[in-house]
C-alpha cells in the first residue's frame, strides 16, 4: 500500500488548512484510514480516523476543529482544520490499517507532510 500526502504549509493563527492523501496498491474499501502527527520534541500523536464505514473518531484536542472524510471513488482522504492554533504545528501523517484494531507499527505509512502555524 502507498500513501502520498500533500497540503501542509504555513497558515496564521485561526486559519485554515486541507490535507490530502492519496492511496493505491489496495482496494480503498478496505482501509481504515488514520492522520497522526508529530510535532517537534514530542511523540507522534493520533488525531483522526475514518473507518471503512464511514464512522470517525477525533483526539480531544482537534474536536470540533477538524474533519476527517473519505472519497472511496477516488481513492483519498481528507483532512479539514480549521481554527488552527500554534499548538497544531507537526509534521502530519496519514496511515492505513486493514483492521480497526491495529496499533501503528502494524499500519501502512506515507511519508508526512508539514503544517506549520505561525503569524
Amino acid at each position: 500500500v502507498q500513501l502520498q500526502a500533500s497540503g501542509g504549509g504555513l497558515v496564521p493563527p485561526g486559519g485554515s488548512l486541507r490535507l490530502s492523501c492519496a492511496v493505491s496498491g489496495r482496494p480503498f474499501r478496505e482501509l481504515h484510514m488514520n492522520w497522526f502527527r508529530q510535532a517537534p520534541e514530542k511523540e507522534r500523536e493520533f488525531v483522526a480516523r475514518v473507518t471503512r464505514s464511514g464512522a470517525t473518531n477525533y483526539a480531544d484536542s482537534v474536536k470540533g476543529r477538524f474533519t476527517v472524510s473519505r472519497d472511496n471513488a477516488k481513492g483519498t482522504v481528507a483532512l479539514q482544520m480549521n481554527s488552527l492554533n500554534p499548538e497544531d504545528t507537526a509534521v502530519y501523517y496519514c496511515a492505513a490499517s486493514t483492521i480497526l484494531t491495529a496499533t501503528p507499527s502494524s499500519m501502512y505509512w506515507g511519508q508526512g507532510t508539514q503544517v506549520t502555524v505561525s503569524s
